[in-house]
């Protein structure tokens, strides 16, 4: 790869511009999906006793207590830590994408591999577990490291009050959260790349596997939680080597403090939640520090959940999170990447869920991005604006969720169809950039197999 002191300026500000905008839409497009069997046979239990609908990543009270008490209950001695998953799908949407998503694609109608995942999964005593997730990208057709979450736990009393107490070393924020709500582990839980999606996101998703972070966190009566960190960029090379991108959207200057706090309670049939969670990074995009100075990001939002369990196993989830973003685009105005200096984001998350006996399920999702006007920065667009709306629809099949698999206990599988509607894409709802394409011609049905071993 050229060095970047070799870039004159333009093509350091196309890059900066570009890099930006390639991994927003990563984030948004690329799937979220975890399933790990290696977990379920450590703790002898079926995949439904850890995650909503007998698959992951949406997890259970079971699940949540399991992934904060650092993945270390265990009903056996020893079980080989180790675990695969394959996402393949369809795609299809209602306009060709010319281009197309990916130049080993057609512009419609494509049949692919999203992604092959290895996971090295486990708990170590009563103090030490978590995961490692290498995933290759059947899209891209590129080897990488993935999801990254270790932890160390332990137990005491403070006050009368019985605490958990725990590190976590992750390489994407909010990769450690236990509730379906914030950007690692929100819905969909599965998606491809070669679907399209809007081009505005918060900067808090778009830092996974170009980050780790190191946070402390606390669980009062397992009721109130508290977390605080902070997060850094690796070196270009150590990033490279792991098969990511160094230099989208950038690195932190310095460190990225990240806080988090919720309150959650249990009533046997059914829970809720509710928090709040605040990023702030500043970054110098592209990597670029020639002007000086930097960006800063400041993400700060809600969140809240609710789960019941219904009779026969069925289950009903809400989940919801709003984020409002505060830019100050101080480096990339001067690298001609953004028009103003100040701008802002906001975004809107609801999905609702039904599973029936925990092998066939149902879910809603509803999302709405707005923000300031730039000419540059979504100068992709008529409008200049970051707004997209649009609704989700998942119907989804899950046979072997309570065990029964004739593969054996490891193997798991789901299968499902997908179709997004937009009513607002990249700013508009017709002709949104100009050249006659409207929103809807980004409306998207995806049929998917998800596998686990």
């Amino acid at each position: 790869m050229q060095s970047r002191r070799k870039l004159n300026s333009g093509c350091r500000r196309r890059l900066t511009s570009a890099s930006i905008f390639a991994l927003t839409m990563l984030s948004l497009t690329a799937t979220r999906a975890l399933a790990v069997p290696a977990f379920a046979v450590q703790t002898g239990q079926p995949c439904e006793a850890c995650h909503v609908g007998g698959f992951g990543p949406q997890l259970t009270v079971y699940g949540r207590d399991f992934k904060m008490h650092g993945y270390t209950a265990r009903s056996d001695k020893f079980n080989v830590p180790l675990s695969a998953m394959m996402v393949a799908s369809y795609v299809h949407t209602a306009q060709d994408q010319n281009p197309p998503a990916d130049p080993h694609f057609g512009a419609n109608d494509n049949w692919a591999v999203d992604q092959v995942s290895l996971f090295l999964a486990g708990g170590i005593g009563s103090h030490f577990g978590g995961f490692v997730q290498n995933t290759y990208d059947g899209i891209g057709r590129t080897f990488s490291w993935d999801n990254l979450d270790l932890r160390a736990i332990t137990t005491t009393t403070i006050g009368g009050n019985d605490v958990l107490l725990g590190l976590d070393f992750n390489n994407s924020p909010t990769v450690q959260d236990t509730w379906n709500t914030l950007a690692a582990w929100g819905y969909p839980y599965t998606g491809s790349a070669l679907a399209p999606g809007p081009a505005a996101g918060p900067m808090i998703g778009n830092f996974a596997q170009n980050t780790l972070g190191l946070t402390a966190y606390a669980l009062v009566n397992k009721e109130i939680y508290i977390e605080a960190g902070a997060y850094g960029s690796p070196g270009t090379n150590f990033l490279r080597r792991l098969g990511a991108d160094p230099y989208s959207p950038g690195n932190i200057h310095g460190l990225a403090p990240y806080v988090r706090v919720a309150y959650q309670k249990n009533y046997g049939d059914w829970n809720y939640q509710a928090g709040a969670f605040l990023m702030s990074a500043r970054l110098f995009p592209g990597r670029d520090n020639s002007t000086g100075t930097s960006d800063r990001y400041t993400d700060v939002g809600f969140d809240a959940s609710y789960q019941r369990n219904l009779p026969q196993k069925s289950t009903l989830t809400v989940n919801m999170r709003y984020t409002h973003e505060d830019q100050k685009l101080s480096a990339s105005q001067i690298l001609g990447a953004a028009q103003f200096a100040s701008n802002s984001l906001d975004d809107l998350r609801f999905d609702t869920s039904y599973y029936w006996k925990g092998k066939v399920g149902g879910t809603f999702g509803f999302f709405h991005t707005w923000g300031s006007q730039d000419p540059i920065l979504y100068g992709g667009n008529r409008t200049m604006n970051p707004d997209s709306t649009g609704l989700m629809f998942q119907v989804d099949g899950t046979p072997f969720g309570a065990a029964g698999s004739p593969f054996g206990p490891r193997f798991n599988m789901r299968v499902g169809i997908q179709y997004t509607l937009f009513t607002q894409f990249n700013g508009a709802s017709n002709n949104w950039d100009g050249v006659g394409h409207n929103a809807s011609d980004n409306n998207t049905v995806r049929i998917f197999s998800w596998l686990a071993y």
